[in-house]
């Protein structure tokens, strides 16, 4: 099956949940893992910017993959991220790292140095080559500092066989739609930006990796698929249920806002590590009130 077929509809790129000493709570991750799986979330994606992996040590990120895996228990994919600006140093991590059980890698574009667009494209193709499993690219140039522009995702998706998809988080619609009017069929293209998912879909692309979906996993998944589906009047009111909710999430920062939801619903301690900090009291109590005013499905 294709990656595009196998990944189409709602992944939820994962947080990594913490105890009040910020060790890894395995246990709540656990937790989290069930919650997304049991409301309908077609796939995971574990070890992406959500889960806080600037601050997660090599043994660590080892230890989620393979508690993520054995606790997904082959009942959805598992994507595992695996990115950075040391080019080197990521086709090791695609070499060592436990990917027989994951079905594909995301991988963020290089940050901070803001290479060129053959730069990018000579990264990637150089972890194509390294990795044992289908690269989905992962432009947000948001946080990275420059931009995957169309041409080179579609000629690395052209050119370049173990480029299988990517997740495309630019917020620049055109560019979006240029990749969507060119792109190979069997390549994947996925939203990266909850608040603009069902216009995207709209558009043609294949579903979304989510923050949102962390949290009300039904709601959006289900959103996800009547969009796919193209009946778009069953899928406007779970997009308009979820927008306030989407702009909590990011009022912020991510994860902080994510991990604020699922401590309140009891689900994780809000617990996250050093340069992030919790959301303010004030943003923490609009999430209380619009948890307690929606009706959700958790």
């Amino acid at each position: 099956m294709s990656l595009r077929k196998l990944l189409a509809g709602t992944g939820v790129a994962l947080v990594t949940p913490f105890k009040a000493s910020t060790h890894v709570d395995f246990d709540a991750l656990g937790r989290v893992l069930d919650h997304v799986i049991d409301n309908g979330a077609e796939y995971v994606v574990t070890l992406g910017t959500t889960g806080e992996t600037p601050t997660l040590d090599t043994e660590e990120k080892i230890d989620i993959i393979h508690y993520t895996c054995e606790k997904v228990n082959e009942r959805i994919p598992v994507v595992v991220g695996i990115g950075g600006n040391n080019t080197r140093e990521v086709m090791e991590n695609l070499q060592s790292f436990p990917l027989e059980k994951a079905v594909a890698v995301l991988s963020a574009s290089p940050y901070y140095n803001k290479p060129s667009p053959e730069g990018i494209f000579q990264h990637y193709k150089n972890l194509a080559s390294a990795s044992p499993k289908p690269v989905i690219l992962y432009n947000v140039p948001g946080r990275t500092g420059s931009n995957i522009n169309a041409e080179t995702t579609l000629r690395l998706a052209r050119e370049v066989d173990n480029i299988s998809g990517i997740k495309e988080a630019s917020g620049n619609m055109i560019q979006c739609m240029h990749i969507l009017r060119d792109r190979p069929d069997d390549f994947l293209v996925v939203s990266g930006d909850d608040h603009l998912t069902l216009p995207l879909i709209a558009c043609g692309m294949d579903g979304v990796i989510s923050v949102a979906a962390n949290c009300f996993p039904a709601d959006f998944s289900n959103m996800v698929r009547h969009s796919l589906r193209g009946d778009f009047e069953a899928a406007r009111p779970l997009h308009y249920k979820c927008l306030e909710g989407n702009d909590l999430l990011f009022a912020e920062n991510n994860p902080a806002g994510v991990k604020a939801f699922l401590y309140e619903m009891g689900i994780i301690e809000n617990v996250l590590r050093l340069p992030l900090v919790p959301l303010s009291e004030t943003v923490q109590q609009k999430v209380k009130a619009f948890l307690g005013k929606l009706i959700i499905n958790i």
